[in-house]
């Protein structure tokens, strides 16, 4: 690993969820949120989304609209759950001849004037969908809605503060994502991915394949999940407010 490479943050987590509405409805219940942004766009992918943001944050909830999508072939391994995380890299450029030299398949790809995306094949990275992105100027988010395009805005109080993965062999899965993002990884023993942002991504093994995937995310700041210390599972992931160190 050749040291950190500009600002990674961890932006945006994903839910894929048999039904939209009930997982939409719950966490706009139990965080506070406000109204969802619902992007068009992913009719591309034959799904249907609501976006919520939190702070400059945010979480997604997608659901598929018609037969034969990868997320519907993903519902139907595993259930409801963890589906995709999304990174806001300074250096995009770096990151994907990384992923190019590695072998990494991209599954997609776009570069617009404020924003660059690049889904990673979850088989070539494991436990998930990972999306390297560049957002321009940085903070803006063009996934987050029509306020968001080219400038920052706000959303509801809160913070994606990081996402614990499970996979069969987290020492692996960990190097995997630590080489495409490019950072070093914060402890061997400790099996995370310290990021820009007090952001952290956590690896822990399961030994069911079906478990793999986004099993936990932390969010900071969320005034009605700080009561809840043991967190609250909505749409197959746990939510809860950070540990305390």
């Amino acid at each position: 690993m050749e040291g950190h490479r500009g600002r990674v943050r961890l932006r945006q987590a994903v839910l894929v969820a048999a039904e939209l509405e009930p997982v939409e409805r719950a966490l706009r219940d139990a965080l506070g949120l406000d109204e969802p942004y619902r992007d068009p766009g992913v009719a591309e992918f034959g799904i249907v989304n609501a976006v919520f943001a939190l702070g400059d944050c945010f979480i997604e909830v997608i659901a598929p609209e018609r037969d034969d999508t990868a997320a519907g072939r993903y519902l139907d391994r595993h259930g409801d759950g963890g589906y995709m995380a999304i990174f806001d890299l300074d250096d995009l450029e770096a990151a994907r001849a990384r992923v190019a030299d590695d072998g990494i398949r991209v599954i997609w790809r776009i570069d617009l004037p404020d924003i660059s995306g690049t889904h990673l094949h979850p088989a070539d990275l494991g436990g998930a969908i990972v999306s390297l992105d560049r957002s321009d100027p940085y903070g803006s988010w063009r996934w987050g809605g029509p306020r968001w395009i080219g400038q920052v805005a706000d959303g509801a109080s809160g913070r994606l503060a990081g996402i614990t993965v499970a996979v069969p062999d987290p020492a692996t899965v960990a190097t995997r994502w630590a080489r495409a993002l490019g950072v070093e990884p914060a402890d061997a023993s400790e099996l995370s991915l310290r990021l820009d942002g007090d952001g952290e991504v956590r690896f822990v093994a399961t030994a069911d394949e079906q478990a793999e995937g986004i099993i936990e995310i932390v969010l900071a700041d969320v005034p009605t999940l700080a009561a809840l210390p043991d967190g609250i599972v909505i749409g197959g992931v746990k939510l809860r407010p950070p540990a305390v160190r």
